[in-house]
């Protein structure tokens, strides 16, 4: 779709034009809550300056959503594809969509005035199966595709753990007999790369998603219906939405950085390396099969990974435990807010 079709589109249709606004803010909030996780390690042990490693992270946020869609865009279709709005007509469906956002953009914005990294990947399917139930019961969710998150949730942690404790493992074999000082530039470089990476496949993940959500309101007001055959995602929206993830990370992504990087473990630069490569890993395996994971939730599972190597108690159970109760709470709690604004939407609209 050119620009122009679609900001005429938007102009002339006000709803239209409020769900891709709350959509493009549930973005901008992904950037200061869910996108530093990225770049997290690798500014905590001093391999690059956090305004640096912000600008890496929006070129590599948009390298990831281009590459990737190309190759594979199944992502963004299972998300599009996890709801079942019957036979409403769009307006109510766009009005649906809206409440869904706008209850993700209160979930996040709660959850990052205490510090925590919750994922925005979860906030969308709560907020959209909550709104989608408050038009259709449980009759909306497709369970089918619903299945893919519950995957997506296990293997993600698995993965992500598994790979950085046996990725850590590794370099502290190679390295035991080394000097650690001379092996610092190596690491630093590497690591530098790993957080590349993960802004690469973050893109590739969450980028896809909340694109999907544009598109998809695109698509109900031109009753066309959503397949792989003809989702395709315009360079200049790949754009649009990376610059806005950009612009929230430098807004607020130092908090996230913080918790994650810091409070939960004391990271050495080898041990960053290895919780981005085993992250980014585990991020591609999931993207190839469709998953819709949160980038979080891995990323997170690989720093306790790393932690793991040289002993349990290194990791920061405190944080942890308040990090796991955001992401069960974030299901039930996002979606049933999105249930009540979706509502009230529906009583006022």
């Amino acid at each position: 779709m050119e620009f122009g079709v679609f900001w005429g589109q938007m102009t002339s249709n006000p709803l239209l034009f409020i769900a891709v606004v709350l959509t493009l803010g549930v973005i901008l909030v992904n950037g200061w809550t869910d996108a530093p996780n990225a770049i997290a390690t690798c500014v905590v042990t001093r391999c690059m300056s956090a305004r640096a490693a912000i600008l890496m992270a929006a070129v590599f946020n948009f390298l990831g959503v281009f590459v990737m869609t190309l190759i594979n865009n199944q992502v963004a279709v299972t998300i599009t594809s996890m709801v079942n709005f019957g036979d409403a007509e769009a307006k109510t469906i766009i009005v649906v969509l809206c409440a869904a956002m706008l209850a993700i953009v209160i979930w996040a914005t709660l959850a990052w005035v205490f510090g925590i990294p919750t994922s925005e990947s979860h906030a969308l399917i709560a907020g959209l199966t909550g709104g989608a139930m408050a038009l259709s019961g449980f009759d909306a969710i497709v369970w089918s595709q619903w299945l893919k998150v519950v995957y997506g949730i296990v293997i993600s942690v698995v993965l992500g753990f598994g790979f950085a404790w046996l990725i850590g493992k590794l370099v502290t074999r190679i390295c035991f007999n080394m000097n650690r000082p001379k092996t610092e530039p190596f690491f630093k470089g590497a690591q530098i790369a790993g957080a590349a990476s993960m802004a690469f496949m973050h893109g590739a993940q969450d980028g896809q998603k909340f694109m999907g959500i544009i598109l998809l309101c695109v698509f109900t007001l031109n009753g066309t219906e959503v397949s792989s055959s003809n989702f395709a995602i315009p360079i200049w929206l790949m754009v649009v939405c990376s610059l806005v993830m950009a612009a929230g990370t430098a807004i607020g992504g130092k908090k996230i950085i913080k918790s994650v990087g810091m409070d939960m473990v004391k990271l050495e630069k080898y041990q960053g390396f290895s919780a981005d490569i085993a992250s980014a890993t585990s991020l591609v395996f999931c993207s190839v099969f469709g998953l819709p994971v949160s980038t979080t939730h891995v990323k997170t599972t690989s720093i306790m990974g790393v932690g793991a190597v040289k002993r349990i108690s290194a990791i920061n159970f405190g944080v942890v435990k308040e990090m796991v109760m955001t992401w069960i709470l974030t299901f039930p709690g996002c979606g049933l807010l999105a249930f009540i604004v979706t509502k009230l939407f529906l009583f006022i609209f």
